[in-house]
């Protein structure tokens, strides 16, 4: 059958027809032989996100943006955004539908951020939305801290160099030089003193040696006799835990009187009060003492040679002439 040039020319037509449509929604992204559902996302603001921006689901595209406009009847100005998405992917209900910087030049795309809920959107359903900070917002945000930070210091960096101005004057800078040049005759002398130290440690490393091994030798003595120690320090506790609960106290204050009291009658033997003060004071008791005693000397020296002048014996009873 041959086909006339009228046909043939409206068969040419509805294949252009065709594949125009078929290209049309090629370019914005919508695929006519793949199930979609219309999802729906409610905004504040939009800024930088076009129609036929993808939809993004960890990087994986699952849809595209079809259609950006006003919600009808709202008077706060909010924007509803239609999304057509792949059907085979299952959206939990409680999923956000986030705007995120898609690349450094600004456009935007959207997110999906998975939720937890057991059930899943449906085509006419509106997801939960959030938009993210862009570039410029991170960045001041970053900046807007570090800026107040850097014009405090910078104020403070005024006001040290203020102040320096006006302590570096001239007799400071004078007295700074001063100051440099004591520093260094302290460390030459430091130097000199080390070099010294030196010095003696080799000079009396031997006699250091000696002492050292000197006190290991009495840290060794006094570790072997550890025990001893203890016991000699426990013997010394109870000695003074005796003193302790002695009467130290009334001995003392007995101790005091006694003292006063000796005090007393030394006093009155200086001043030649009593029996031994006349005794140490007057020299008469001495003479006379000493007078009879060389009297009693010569008694006794005398009795010895002539013991019949004063004793008698008779054995008769006869009755001998006395003797002068």
């Amino acid at each position: 059958m041959k086909l006339s040039k009228e046909i043939k020319i409206s068969l040419v037509m509805l294949v252009g027809i065709a594949l125009f449509i078929f290209g049309f929604n090629y370019l914005k992204g919508s695929n006519i032989f793949t199930h979609q559902k219309t999802v729906y996302a409610v905004y504040t603001n939009v800024e930088g996100l076009l129609e036929s921006n993808n939809v993004q689901l960890r990087g994986l595209k699952i849809g595209i943006i079809q259609k950006i406009a006003l919600l009808p009847d709202d008077k706060t100005g909010r924007i509803l955004v239609t999304m057509k998405i792949d059907n085979a992917v299952n959206i939990p209900t409680d999923s956000k539908a986030k705007i995120f910087s898609f690349d450094l030049l600004g456009s935007k795309a959207i997110g999906v951020e998975f939720g937890t809920a057991s059930t899943y959107i449906k085509s006419g359903d509106t997801l939960r939305s959030e938009i993210e900070d862009d570039l410029k917002t991170t960045v001041d945000k970053r900046i807007a801290p570090l800026q107040k930070k850097a014009e405090g210091l910078i104020s403070s960096i005024d006001s040290v160099m203020v102040v320096v101005q006006e302590v570096l004057n001239k007799d400071a800078r004078h007295n700074l030089t001063k100051s440099f040049e004591s520093i260094k005759r302290a460390i030459e002398t430091f130097e000199k003193t080390s070099f010294r130290l030196d010095t003696i440690v080799v000079t009396q490393q031997y006699k250091l040696s000696s002492i050292f091994s000197k006190m290991e030798s009495i840290t060794s003595n006094l570790a072997n006799n550890n025990e001893k120690i203890t016991k000699v320090l426990n013997n010394f506790e109870s000695i003074s835990d005796s003193l302790a609960k002695s009467n130290i106290k009334t001995t003392i204050y007995n101790a005091n009187v006694a003292l006063r009291d000796a005090s007393i009658i030394l006093d009155k033997i200086n001043k030649g009060q009593g029996t031994m003060g006349m005794l140490l004071n007057n020299d008469s008791l001495y003479r006379k003492l000493d007078a009879s005693a060389k009297d009693l000397d010569e008694l006794l020296k005398d009795f010895k040679e002539n013991p019949k002048r004063y004793v008698h014996f008779s054995v008769f009873g006869k009755k001998e002439k006395k003797h002068k």
